[in-house]
């Protein structure tokens, strides 16, 4: 799990509206995130039988 430092803003009647990261703590997430959807894609076509498809294709 990735650790990040976030900051809460909230309205004046104690609702969270927005949170703030730093530019480093976003990054890293965003590179997660996609090493998330290579992984999920990846795991997605060992489950088909048949014909090799472009990468490419898959990741789209």
């Amino acid at each position: 799990m990735i650790q990040v430092k976030e900051k809460y803003i909230i309205d004046e009647k104690g609702k969270t509206v927005n949170i703030l990261l730093t530019k480093k703590d976003y990054d890293r997430l965003v590179e997660y995130i996609e090493d998330l959807e290579d992984i999920a894609a990846f795991d997605k076509t060992k489950k088909l039988k048949g014909k090799n498809i472009d990468w490419e294709k898959i990741k789209r």
